[in-house]
């Protein structure tokens, strides 16, 4: 049996107990070893934060957000870490469930100090000296502060409901961003994120910012097959395989155009990787990709940023 469908396996058993999303973090941690934060995972979201910044300053015309919002931080949020040290002062970051911890936060400032240390952060992000000396006070004496003492210095929120309906006032929002999110929200939910998105993003200098990994993920884990692997499922076939723990949508880069076409939202700017065509050749594509252009569909991750001035 393949890696990847055991995997499948486990997480769709997982799925339907109680407290699933600590258990698969268990069995990521010390199985498949999925939730360590790795350098290649630490720079590849510092890298997004990177590129948020730039495309929120490219658009806005400010340096810095002074709101913004993620949605999917997952378990170590590099990204709000990042616009915290920019000088961002309401960072709030929505999902579905709790995943940080005062240990995941801690392992992330270290990695933050260390990368400064390296001589590599400038490289990323022009940091506020004063907010990176909150980070080495933190560390210091990180044993005395609660969780919610440290989630206050670092100006974050973490916002536990549906994102699509937030708590969020109308039009309070500087940047929206989110990192290799989207791909696991299906459109039936993602619309109305989206809805919700527009409501909350200000109409002045607002931008959205979203990475998307249109990859078949279990291919990160098990190379024996390519990232369009999932393409040859039926939508009844994959339904018996995808799970609510880390859902894929499976849906291609025209298919995120279209939503946002539909949704008035502008592409204002857009990046993509080609994918490779031969790989997807290979696979035997279910009917529900016939017809669709190759090329397009080969695309393997797309970045799309927003100018919401130029949204309705």
């Amino acid at each position: 049996m393949k890696k990847w469908v055991q995997k499948a396996i486990v997480q769709k058993v997982t799925s339907y107990l109680p407290l699933s999303h600590k258990i698969n973090y268990f069995f990521q941690k010390f199985v498949t070893k999925g939730v360590n934060l790795s350098d290649n995972y630490f720079y590849d979201r510092l890298g997004h934060a990177r590129d948020h910044i730039k495309g929120f300053q490219k658009f806005s015309k400010k340096q810095r957000p002074d709101t913004s919002l993620e949605i999917g931080t997952g378990w170590y949020p590099i990204v709000p870490i990042s616009l915290f040290l920019i000088g961002a002062n309401n960072i709030y970051s929505v999902d579905v469930t709790f995943l940080t911890s005062k240990e995941r936060l801690q392992v992330s400032l270290l990695k933050f100090v260390e990368c400064k240390k390296q001589g590599k952060l400038k490289n990323y992000i022009t940091l506020i000296p004063e907010r990176f000396y909150i980070i080495e006070e933190l560390l210091i004496n990180y044993k005395k502060y609660s969780l919610e003492d440290i989630l206050n210095k670092l100006n974050l929120t973490y916002l536990i409901e549906d994102a699509r309906n937030l708590s969020l006032k109308s039009n309070s929002i500087d940047l929206i961003n989110s990192n290799n999110t989207f791909e696991h929200i299906y459109p039936s939910i993602l619309i109305p994120i989206l809805k919700d998105f527009i409501r909350v993003i200000k109409k002045e200098g607002g931008v959205m910012s979203h990475f998307v990994d249109m990859s078949d993920h279990f291919s990160h884990f098990d190379k024996s097959i390519t990232i369009y692997n999932f393409l040859k499922f039926s939508d009844k076939k994959w339904k018996q395989i995808d799970n609510s723990i880390q859902p894929q949508s499976r849906l291609r880069i025209d298919d995120y155009k279209k939503i946002y076409s539909d949704l008035k939202i502008p592409i204002s700017e857009e990046s993509f990787r080609e994918g490779n065509l031969d790989e997807l050749k290979s696979i035997s594509l279910a009917k529900i990709y016939m017809g669709k252009s190759l090329s397009e569909m080969a695309k393997s991750h797309c970045h799309f940023i927003s100018n919401m001035e130029n949204s309705i």
